[in-house]
């Protein structure tokens, strides 16, 4: 990339974390420690942290196991946040995930799915509203998230729910349930997994395990978010109390939507509502912003 264009890149990134730390500077913010607000899932033997204070956790895939973190609460609504590093060299069918999931019979998940591969680890964002998924975007990333940590981000509000790298919108996906598109109004947990995806996320390719075991890093477990004890929302996370569902988000600023613009022209790669082999007439919600 050039220099001028990565240039542009960092001064948005750079203007759009003092947004949203001025954001979280009015709110009530809970505790980083990974303690406090997560347990490990599963594969226990492979989930390790990396310091005494619980802000720096690494899960670990071998031949035999890979594993996974998920939160001890249920959130209705939010602006949810963590800095990956993904694993490095030949990642093929290495599978690294941070997302939102109802754990209910019809779910609802928003998916950020990193695709590892032997050259460049490729982003997968979905969304998964009652169960129905099927919303698969992919973005070749102006940067190597295997050499250092990068923030990715989930603004989910009653507008719109947004995917952010760095901070730089990169998905919007708008509340049109008038229009009869659905929308995740479940509560969900947050959840980081990291596994063997040979057969779905490498084209048929084996992992190369000359590589293993593979290691994810995960740090800043901090959680802003309206809190639920039922499987389904509640208009209390709708509330404007809220600094996410300020009038300021329920949509991207004329700045956010150059920067979007932007992306989707130059690294998004796949988009399930230009594939008409799959989808012949586009789903309703990609006939709106």
């Amino acid at each position: 990339m050039e220099f001028p264009i990565l240039f542009l890149f960092l001064f948005i990134s750079l203007l759009f974390f003092i947004d949203f730390c001025r954001a979280e500077e009015d709110s009530d913010a809970s505790s980083s420690s990974f303690y406090q607000n997560f347990d490990v899932s599963w594969g226990h033997d492979h989930v390790l942290p990396l310091d005494h204070g619980g802000n720096m956790i690494q899960l670990t895939m071998d031949k035999f196991s890979g594993c996974g973190i998920i939160s001890k609460l249920k959130y209705g609504s939010g602006f949810f946040t963590m800095r990956l590093k993904l694993p490095e060299r030949d990642s093929t069918a290495v599978v690294t995930t941070y997302y939102l999931h109802s754990h209910t019979p019809l779910h609802d998940e928003v998916d950020f799915e990193f695709l590892g591969g032997s050259k460049k680890t490729i982003l997968q964002t979905n969304i998964y509203v009652d169960g129905v998924g099927g919303r698969e975007q992919r973005v070749h990333l102006w940067f190597d998230p295997t050499s250092d940590f990068h923030t990715y981000s989930l603004l989910w509000n009653p507008y719109q729910l947004v995917f952010y790298v760095d901070n730089i919108p990169i998905r919007v996906f708008k509340n049109n349930t008038r229009l009869g598109v659905g929308y995740p109004t479940q509560a969900m947990m947050i959840e980081g997994t990291l596994w063997n995806g040979e057969g779905w996320a490498s084209n048929g390719k084996p992992i190369n395990w000359r590589y293993g075991p593979f290691k994810a890093i995960y740090e800043g477990f901090k959680i802003e978010g309206c809190p639920l004890n039922g499987p389904t929302n509640s208009s209390d996370c709708e509330s404007s109390n809220y600094w996410w569902n300020g009038e300021n988000y329920k949509g991207l600023d004329p700045k956010q939507l150059r920067s979007y613009q932007y992306v989707r022209r130059n690294y998004v790669n796949y988009d399930y509502c230009r594939d008409r082999r799959r989808y012949p007439k586009a789903p309703l919600e990609c006939q709106q912003f």
